[in-house]
């Protein structure tokens, strides 16, 4: 493309940044900040043997586990990369298409979207190409522990260790970060799903009772907790398919069992943690004990999980202010100081 169509078709977008999660993605346009967060779904018409898009964001999302048989609802990304190529590309397109409202049909943005860090280059590579399908004019990669600190306000690019936990819907990204690079960083897929299908097993386990997916992130979310409550424990009343006799079913479920269940992802992400402090320099695991430890993500606002790895750590833990939009401000942040912090970025060939 000749750089004056490069310009010309730049002048009529807006760039933007775009947190492509697993549970929800959110999309940065310079000078405005955050305006879309809607959850990762795409619902898929069959029209005739052909899927056409049919619902996305919110709609689809109510979609799930509800529809007919010639309607697919579907969330095209798994543990933080596409599962789905086409159904990603429609929703990377869509997305963009609603930022730019009438001035769609020249869109041609400058977008820069995150990647786990423990992603393969065949998975990084997938997401450039749908989101360059989509109608991106150049495509910047940048990592989500990078971006979740920078929007988390860490002195990234200065000589000091800043360690960050990033908890998201499919994985949580553990990483040091010092002078605008990772030093040491790992990924484990465990997240808000890995939490939701825990839930669903327990109570399905336990109670002989079937419950959904929304069901699960609703308890979740609502009664949540890492660690065994102290005083009056918060209730639920919650609503399935019985087991036994096949018949829809409601029961109480309290907070202490919605800990019991999560034993297992809390002590998985407690352990990358535990692992990433081992492996870390000297010079910056001193620094680690003086500034303690970042959480960001939708996962960090689980009850009583900063209390948690303070515990197992001896480290201070802070949950970041903007815990869920942490990514996503980052990311927005290297947008707007593309020159000043374009290193962090790169491109996957």
């Amino acid at each position: 493309m000749s750089s004056l169509v490069s310009k010309l078709l730049g002048y009529f977008s807006s760039d933007m940044a775009i947190d492509l999660g697993t549970a929800n993605t959110l999309v940065y346009v310079t000078g405005k900040g955050i305006v879309l967060n809607e959850p990762s779904v795409v619902a898929l018409l069959n029209d005739r043997g052909v899927m056409v898009p049919y619902a996305f964001g919110n709609q689809a999302k109510m979609m799930l586990g509800r529809t007919p048989a010639d309607i697919n609802a579907i969330r095209p990304l798994k543990d933080g990369v596409i599962a789905d190529f086409k159904g990603a590309e429609e929703m990377i397109k869509y997305f963009i298409n609603a930022v730019h409202n009438k001035k769609a049909f020249f869109a041609r943005p400058r977008v820069i979207v995150c990647v786990p860090s423990g992603s393969t280059p065949v998975e990084r590579r997938a997401i450039q190409d749908a989101v360059e399908s989509a109608g991106a004019r150049e495509v910047y990669l940048i990592e989500e522990p990078m971006a979740a600190a920078i929007g988390a306000n860490l002195p990234v690019t200065q000589p000091t260790g800043s360690m960050v936990v990033d908890i998201g819907g499919g994985t949580t990204e553990v990483a040091v970060i010092s002078l605008g690079g990772v030093v040491y960083a790992r990924s484990v897929r465990v997240g808000g799903d890995t939490m939701d299908e825990a839930i669903i097993s327990y109570i399905r386990r336990n109670h002989n009772l079937l419950i959904g997916e929304s069901t699960a992130e609703m308890i979740k979310k609502e009664i949540g907790a890492a660690c065994q409550p102290t005083g009056n424990p918060r209730t639920m009343e919650i609503k399935g398919r019985d087991l036994l006799n096949g018949i829809p079913k409601e029961m109480v479920f309290t907070e202490a069992q919605v800990a019991e269940s999560l034993t297992e992802p809390v002590n998985q992400i407690v352990s990358a943690v535990k692992n990433v402090l081992e492996s870390s320099p000297p010079e910056l695991s001193a620094d680690i004990v003086d500034h303690g430890i970042v959480m960001t993500g939708g996962g960090a606002l689980l009850k009583g999980l900063d209390k948690v790895i303070s515990e197992q750590t001896g480290l201070p833990v802070i949950v970041a202010e903007e815990a869920l939009c942490c990514v996503a401000l980052g990311t927005g942040r290297v947008l707007d100081d593309f020159d000043e912090l374009k290193h962090v970025l790169f491109r996957q060939d």
